[in-house]
């Protein structure tokens, strides 16, 4: 049975999809794939993904400057992502991708922290959903968007804390991304969390080209694996498959409603 599916974070506008959008939009479909997000991760790429978004139907665009290349974004950047969104896009759907991230060296955090006040502001003033990055920095980013307070909140993507951590979030009104990650039987935190949140609490992506899914690994990841995600998750629920399908598509379109 092929269920409908909403990849909520796939980077479409990187390779192997530039130039093979069509035939990798089919491949997407005949798994089940209705829609993607498409989070741009800087402002060079925001043309590029608006554009996507409006020569195919399946895409949806989100407008974001990424922590992990905080050295490319500037005053103009944020001026330019305002002014595409007073510009009210027809297929934007979020501002993302977003966030923190303590991975990478020379972090600049500071810096990070203060594009991602700026853009949640901006979140706030066009009642948009934000699409969030978070690594090694859940606790620090629960702190932003508690004090934000955005009434549309947004998805908590590629999430690897604890449940704990998870519940915040959702207590904060964010939804959880779920992933490939869940695929490796080493990552039994992730899937254990994934396995106790409530449903109405989680939302699928693939992160493609990224995040490979276990028995993909060296392959760039692709939209159609959204099907293997959700019968992994379905290996962890208790619900039916139906039940759980059903209530990821409905998170989705709660959370985009622009979809």
């Amino acid at each position: 049975m092929t269920y409908r599916f909403i990849d909520t974070h796939c980077h479409f506008d990187f390779p192997p999809f530039t130039d093979d959008e069509a035939a990798s939009l089919a491949r997407a479909a005949q798994a089940g794939v209705e829609n993607i997000i498409v989070p741009a991760t800087e402002a060079a790429r925001f043309t590029r993904v608006l554009a996507l978004a409006a020569s195919h139907a399946p895409l949806y665009a989100a407008l974001g400057l990424h922590p992990i290349v905080v050295e490319h974004h500037d005053e103009q950047s944020l001026a330019q992502l305002e002014s595409l969104l007073a510009a009210r896009p027809k297929k934007l759907v979020a501002i993302g991708e977003i966030g923190l991230d303590l991975y990478r060296e020379d972090p600049q955090f500071e810096r990070q922290q203060y594009l991602l006040d700026a853009q949640l502001r901006l979140a706030k003033r066009y009642d948009l959903p934000v699409i969030l990055h978070s690594r090694r920095t859940h606790d620090k980013l629960a702190l932003h968007l508690k004090r934000h307070n955005l009434p549309r909140t947004g998805v908590v993507h590629g999430f690897a804390g604890s449940l704990q951590q998870a519940e915040r979030f959702v207590q904060l009104g964010y939804k959880i991304g779920v992933g490939g990650t869940i695929s490796y039987p080493r990552a039994s935190k992730t899937r254990d969390v994934m396995a106790q949140l409530p449903l109405s609490a989680l939302v699928l992506e693939t992160d493609a080209p990224d995040m490979p899914l276990n028995g993909y690994q060296g392959q760039s990841n692709r939209p159609e694996r959204i099907a293997d995600v959700f019968t992994h998750l379905c290996s962890l629920r208790p619900e039916a498959p139906e039940q759980i399908a059903s209530a990821l598509y409905a998170n989705t379109h709660a959370l985009f409603s622009a979809l």
